[in-house]
């Protein structure tokens, strides 16, 4: 029950969680084939393991675990991160995927199902986890910076940055809150989880690095000062750089 990915490749992650293990062979097979990430939990605590550790973009959840039940992974990652979870639920399971909602999933897929559904509903999870600032597509626009919270990547001017999940993953909330004040409290809890509370030093130099990958992206200077400290407190996109995008961009 390893990650199975291999290289790094540049799509989201999905932490899939299935006690059986054909069909979540199945499942992380066809995944990686269209460009995800996957990391395997075949019960509840591994999940939680496994979440806490990665971080995934979101996450794929059978109900029906043999330790401890899927709503209580629901319950507790709610309790600290705002991962979207697409549960994988039985076809009686009715008043199992209500409650699933109640506590926080955000769609269901019933067993058997398509591939294509799936995927589907994959991409419109990541698409809400961009947040209120994005486009239908899950695009966030700043000036010539582009963030595709879909396909997981980030591009200045049409090209490519190279950022780490953690460097995106900083981006990507700063971004979603353009013009309010995250503090380094909630970044560190959106980012890294609880238990990092206190070690401002991995904002510091993850903010920092950021900084300078997308600076050497925009030769032109138009990204300078995106990225605004509060002393103190955290950080804050500027405002009048996030708009909408048109549907026909990249």
């Amino acid at each position: 029950m390893l990650d199975r990915t291999g290289p790094k490749a540049p799509g989201p992650s999905v932490l899939i969680v299935e006690d059986d293990g054909e069909t979540r062979a199945a499942l992380v097979r066809e995944l990686v084939a269209r460009g995800y990430q996957a990391i395997e939990a075949a019960d509840g605590r591994t999940a939680l393991a496994r979440w806490e550790a990665a971080r995934p973009d979101v996450i794929l959840l059978d109900l029906g675990l043999p330790d401890i039940d899927g709503l209580e992974v629901i319950r507790r990652i709610r309790r600290d991160a705002l991962t979207p979870i697409v549960i994988l639920s039985g076809r009686y399971e009715e008043r199992e995927k209500v409650e699933a909602l109640e506590r926080g999933a955000d769609d269901y897929v019933t067993k058997p199902f398509g591939v294509d559904e799936l995927h589907a509903r994959l991409r419109v999870a990541l698409r809400r986890a961009a947040g209120p600032t994005a486009d239908p597509a899950g695009r966030i626009v700043a000036g010539s910076l582009v963030l595709d919270a879909t396909r997981h990547e980030v591009r200045v001017q049409a090209t490519p940055v190279d950022l780490t999940p953690r460097e995106f993953e900083i981006l990507r909330v700063l971004l979603t809150y353009a013009g309010g004040v995250v503090t380094k409290a909630r970044l560190l809890r959106a980012v890294w989880g609880p238990e990092y509370q206190g070690e401002d030093t991995y904002i510091y130099v993850h903010v920092s690095q950021l900084r300078k990958k997308l600076a050497r992206a925009d030769p032109s200077g138009s990204l300078a000062g995106l990225i605004v400290t509060e002393p103190g407190v955290g950080y804050r996109v500027r405002p009048s750089e996030v708009e909408p995008l048109p549907d026909d961009h990249l």
